[in-house]
């Protein structure tokens, strides 16, 4: 008879397998992934990032090769770009979309907030902007922190100006007051989700007031201060945060966690960790059989909703013209082929088992930071609703690859079965025909300011993405 630790489920800390060379390997790749956290805190600046990467290592965009009308050929790189907050990579392979491709789906959105579309207002000293969050968040956990300022403001004759303030060294920070303890009797008898309302996340601007001659009679000098800085620095008036986009985030940078450096500490983990590890591995591929393709979507944390979002037909229309540039086939039978031919992975994180909440999950069905990349064949709440429920033949085959190379992973489940989920791009990608799994590293204080991961699992993780592009 076997020994038992052949034949039974027990995932070791991935550190423990690994040796001064490869524990090297790994805090290089984090020094590289905390680079590329603090280069963009938005979906936009995450995208501009990306394209930039990819351009440098002779990735071409797909929109002008289309309209020469050339034809792709093997090896070939390539790049689509949706409105500059979502995007999509893919290298060409030998074989044509008959046989399917091989794709890794992530999201580069993240929870946060947004300036309202009239944001700017003036109340007892203070100007201040109104703003509305976005996606899953613990609102008290907004407030009291340094804040950063990044968007786009499209004025009416179509310039855009980029906006980012608060993240470098001289920059001042943004804030959300709070109240102090000895006033918050009141506050605190509430429910956690109610006693910072969405309506009281109003961002401090500032306090000096615009200087007048001593017989005017302008009110709201404040708040004209505050817009007198915008138009001198950016030209920007009051109308033209009718036609902005400007997104409230953390001021500070992504960092290395704990005494032994095997943490890191940053904001939008989830799903920037994703992101960047399928960008490490589809850049490494130079030939492959199956045509390989990353996928970065927007608006997960709301939907997958909208002209980003994976439920548009961004990815779709991708396919479409993926296919007709490799046979010169117009037949929408060949993309819809493509599809049930191929294999995705839906790379988004999952809820790491956390020792001072231990009550919240089933301890033998948890993701644990550290012991590698986990598998999740299901996501959804409750009864599984908002999952693809993955097949087990393609939990085996991917599974079969990972021992096969020796990639630890694990398998799991998002908390108690009662207690809520989450979801994914994946049923979104499974309505298409796509047969997918979702599959990422844990995270701690997940959709909070400052999420937790293991350095092991971030290079776990991409060890697993680049094994499936060569492998599936």
């Amino acid at each position: 008879m076997k020994d038992f630790k052949d034949i039974e489920y027990n995932p070791k800390s991935y550190w423990e397998t690994m040796n001064e060379e490869e524990k090297k390997k790994v805090m290089e790749f984090s020094k590289d992934y905390i680079d590329f956290m603090n280069a963009g805190k938005t979906e936009r600046e995450v995208v501009e990032h990306i394209v930039d990467i990819v351009k440098n290592v002779g990735y071409e965009d797909f929109d002008e090769i289309i309209k020469q009308g050339k034809k792709l050929v093997p090896g070939q790189k390539i790049y689509s770009v949706s409105n500059e907050k979502a995007l999509i990579l893919a290298v060409i392979g030998e074989s044509g979309p008959e046989k399917g491709f091989s794709m890794i789906g992530s999201h580069v959105d993240a929870p946060r907030l947004d300036f309202k579309p009239l944001p700017l207002y003036e109340d007892s000293s203070f100007a201040l902007a109104k703003t509305h969050y976005y996606g899953g968040i613990k609102k008290y956990q907004w407030v009291a922190i340094p804040l950063a300022m990044h968007g786009v403001v499209v004025k009416n004759d179509g310039t855009k100006v980029r906006i980012r303030i608060g993240d470098k060294e001289d920059d001042p920070v943004f804030t959300i007051s709070d109240l102090l303890p000895h006033l918050s009797q009141e506050q605190l008898k509430k429910e956690a989700s109610n006693f910072i309302p969405g309506e009281n996340l109003n961002v401090f601007l500032g306090s000096m007031p615009l200087k007048m001659d001593e017989d005017s009679k302008e009110t709201n000098l404040i708040k004209k201060n505050i817009l007198r800085y915008l138009y001198d620095n950016y030209g920007i008036r009051e109308m033209d945060f009718a036609t902005a986009e400007i997104e409230v985030v953390p001021a500070f940078k992504a960092k290395d966690v704990g005494l032994d450096l095997s943490l890191v500490g940053a904001y939008a983990q989830d799903d920037r960790i994703c992101a960047y590890t399928s960008l490490r591995a589809i850049l490494e591929i130079e030939k492959s059989e199956k045509t390989c393709i990353c996928y970065f979507s927007d608006k997960e944390e709301i939907g997958s909703v909208g002209i980003t979002g994976a439920r548009s037909n961004h990815f779709e229309t991708f396919i479409y013209e993926l296919c007709y540039a490799l046979t010169n086939d117009s037949n929408p039978l060949i993309a819809r082929r493509a599809l049930k031919a191929s294999k995705m992975l839906s790379a988004d994180v999952t809820a790491g088992f956390d020792p001072t909440f231990p009550e919240v999950s089933d301890k033998t069905n948890a993701t644990y930071l550290g012991k590698g990349v986990s598998i999740a064949k299901y996501t959804g709440a409750r009864g599984k609703s908002g999952a693809s429920d993955a097949n087990p033949e393609f939990v085996a085959e991917f599974t079969s690859i990972l021992n096969k190379e020796n990639i630890p992973w694990q398998i799991g489940e998002m908390g108690k079965i009662d207690l809520g989920g989450g979801g994914t791009i994946a049923q979104y990608m499974a309505d298409i025909g796509i047969e997918v799994l979702d599959c990422g590293p844990g995270v701690l204080s997940m959709h909070s300011p400052f999420e937790i991961t293991s350095k092991a699992d971030i290079y776990g993780c991409y060890k697993a993405y680049k094994c499936f592009y060569e492998n599936i």
